[in-house]
C-alpha cells in the first residue's frame, strides 16, 4: 500500500518546484529586459528544438488533420454541409490542435532533454563550477533554451498547421470527393487573421513554459541519477499539465462572445 505521508512529502516537494519554476520565469524575464543573451548557446538550442524537432511534428500534425477529416467529413456530408468541412477543420487546426499537440511533442522531446541535461549537470556540480567561474546559470543555461522555445514553436506550430490542412485536404478530395476548390474555399471564408495571430500567440506561451519546467525541474534534481530519472519524468508531466491549463484559460480569453475570433 502506499504511503500516506510519503504521499503528501512528494506533494509538497512538487509544489516547491512549482514554485521554483515560476520564481525562475520571472528571473528568465529580467535577464531578458537587460538583454543578456548568449547568441552561440541560443542558436544551439534553437537547432534542437526546431529542425530536430520537425519531423515528428509534422508527422503527428499531418495524421491529425487526416483522421479529424474522417471523422468530420462523414458527419457534415450527411447534414448536407460537405463544403464547411475545410473551415472546419481550418479552426480547430489553428486554435487548438496545431499549438496544442505541436506543444505536447515539443514538451516530451525537448523539455525532458533540458531537464535531464541541466539535472545532469546539477549533480556533477557542473553547475556549482559556472558560479565558481562567475557565470550566471540563468544566463547560460535558462536564458538560450527559453528563447529557443518561444522562437521555435511558433515556426513548428505554422508549419504543422500547413502539413495538418494538406493531409486534411487530400482525405477530404481522395475519399469523399469534395474538390480542392471547395476545402480551400472554406478555409478562407473560415479562417481570419485573428485566428492565426491567436495560434502564435499559444505557440510562444507553450514555448516558455516547456522550457522553464523543463529547465527548473533540472536545476533543483537531487539524488544522482535516480533524481535525474525522476526529474526527467516529472517535469514533462507538469509541463503537459501547464500547457493544458494555460490552454483553456488563453482559450476563454481569446474566443469569448459569439462569431469567428470575436473576444
Amino acid at each position: 500500500m502506499t504511503n500516506p505521508n510519503h504521499s503528501r512529502r512528494g506533494l509538497g516537494i512538487w509544489f516547491e518546484r512549482l514554485i521554483a519554476a515560476i520564481l525562475l520565469g520571472g528571473q528568465v524575464f529580467f535577464h531578458l529586459l537587460k538583454t543578456k543573451i548568449h547568441r552561440r548557446n541560443t542558436l544551439d538550442q534553437m537547432s534542437v528544438v526546431g529542425p530536430e524537432s520537425l519531423t515528428i511534428a509534422l508527422i503527428t500534425a499531418g495524421f491529425v488533420g487526416m483522421v479529424f477529416t474522417i471523422q468530420v467529413a462523414r458527419e457534415f456530408i450527411s447534414f448536407g454541409a460537405a463544403s464547411t468541412v475545410g473551415g472546419v477543420l481550418a479552426l480547430a487546426l489553428t486554435r487548438e490542435l496545431a499549438p496544442v499537440l505541436t506543444a505536447v511533442v515539443v514538451a516530451g522531446r525537448v523539455g525532458s532533454a533540458f531537464a535531464a541535461e541541466i539535472g545532469t549537470m546539477r549533480v556533477t556540480e557542473q553547475i556549482d563550477a559556472l558560479y565558481m567561474l562567475k557565470t550566471d546559470p540563468v544566463d547560460y543555461l535558462v536564458v538560450p533554451r527559453v528563447l529557443a522555445c518561444c522562437l521555435m514553436l511558433p515556426v513548428l506550430n505554422i508549419l504543422s498547421l500547413i502539413t495538418g490542412m494538406t493531409g486534411g485536404l487530400l482525405i477530404a478530395n481522395g475519399l469523399y470527393d469534395i474538390s480542392p476548390y471547395v476545402f480551400l474555399t472554406s478555409i478562407r471564408n473560415f479562417l481570419e487573421l485573428w485566428d492565426l495571430v491567436t495560434s502564435v500567440i499559444k505557440s510562444v506561451a507553450f514555448g516558455g513554459l516547456i522550457a522553464v519546467i523543463g529547465c527548473s525541474w533540472g536545476l533543483t534534481t537531487t539524488g544522482g541519477a535516480k533524481g535525474v530519472g525522476q526529474s526527467t519524468t516529472t517535469a514533462v508531466v507538469t509541463a503537459l499539465l501547464a500547457v493544458f491549463v494555460v490552454n483553456f484559460f488563453l482559450s476563454w480569453v481569446m474566443f469569448q462572445g459569439t462569431g469567428s475570433g470575436s473576444l
